[in-house]
């Protein structure tokens, strides 16, 4: 008896590490990936790391918060290009948040009742999240050119335009990207919120239609509120990649896009890669970090102080 209760005892300090063996590779994983890389980023936003200092980078003279000074000086060339940045990104992520989230909940609500072909109509909206990004942006690049494009074919064809716009140059850019982010965004939440709805038992909508509640009270009072926990996740996820995104404007317009499509992830990229200012860059990218930090706490605050009083 006492030699099967010490050996259990023995193996108690295993099964206690074992946990924490098991998320150690994500855990190193983590560090390498981007805890070190940040922290190295932050360091380089405190000195003046550019194209002089590259092949010595450690010798990069110490600048401490100038970097930051210069950046949040609206009054400067650069302030003021990153301040029109912010406000291009914030415009577009508004877009795009909302344009995604309404396309995605419509589709959800359409295909989650059961009809002939709506396995075919489920598959069908899940295409553009299922295409590799790249090759769904370019697709979209070849579509709007002027000359030869699709969309100023169809366009031209049913007597909209001309056929002659520009939509990768001046305002139209902006609207290009934001048409193309919603493209790509909207059958992830289109997928999110489909399979909450999932969890939602169909006899909740037979005794509210009984009860004699329209599709919109059935919408507003059954649906939306088991949708509340999805709908926190999917709002935080999308607008955090919609603010951070890359891929689009700049397989769209190159490392230089339109003025109206300058968006701060493209713009700081400019700044370290095409101006040589790493440290500029670096400090960019901090203060971004640190807004998306403050945004998603402030909003995360919110949500659960409504949940408790729910």
């Amino acid at each position: 008896m006492s030699v099967s209760v010490q050996r259990a005892g023995g193996r108690r300090p295993g099964r206690r590490l074992a946990p924490y063996l098991l998320i150690l590779p994500a855990v190193l994983l983590e560090l390498l990936i981007h805890i070190i890389p940040m922290l190295v980023g932050v360091w380089m936003s405190f000195v003046d790391l550019t194209q002089f200092y590259i092949a010595n980078w450690s010798e990069a003279p110490y600048h401490g918060l100038t970097a930051y000074r210069i950046a949040l000086d609206v009054s400067s060339p650069v302030g003021k290009g990153l301040a029109h940045s912010f406000l291009i990104t914030a415009a577009y992520t508004l877009l795009v948040l909302g344009v995604s989230w309404s396309f995605g909940m419509s589709a959800a609500l359409v295909v989650h009742r059961s009809f002939r072909g709506r396995g075919f109509f489920r598959t069908l909206f899940l295409v553009p999240y299922a295409m590799p990004i790249y090759a769904g942006i370019i697709t979209w690049s070849f579509m709007l050119q002027r000359d030869n494009g699709l969309v100023n074919h169809v366009l031209k064809s049913v007597g909209l335009t001309d056929g002659n716009t520009f939509w990768l140059l001046g305002g139209n850019a902006f609207w290009s990207a934001v048409v193309v982010a919603i493209w790509r965004s909207w059958p992830f939440a289109f997928l999110m919120l489909l399979a909450g709805l999932q969890n939602v038992s169909e006899d909740q909508y037979d005794a509210a239609s009984v009860d004699g509640a329209s599709v919109w009270q059935q919408v507003r009072y059954i649906t939306m509120p088991a949708l509340r926990s999805v709908n926190v996740v999917l709002i935080l996820m999308l607008f955090l990649w919609t603010f951070n995104d890359f891929n689009t404007p700049f397989v769209l317009f190159g490392s230089q896009p339109p003025s109206s499509a300058d968006l701060v992830s493209i713009h700081i990229y400019g700044a370290s890669f095409i101006n040589w200012n790493f440290g500029l860059g670096s400090a960019m990218s901090v203060l971004l970090l640190l807004f998306l930090l403050v945004v998603t706490a402030c909003y995360l605050l919110i949500v659960n102080r409504r949940s408790r009083r729910a």
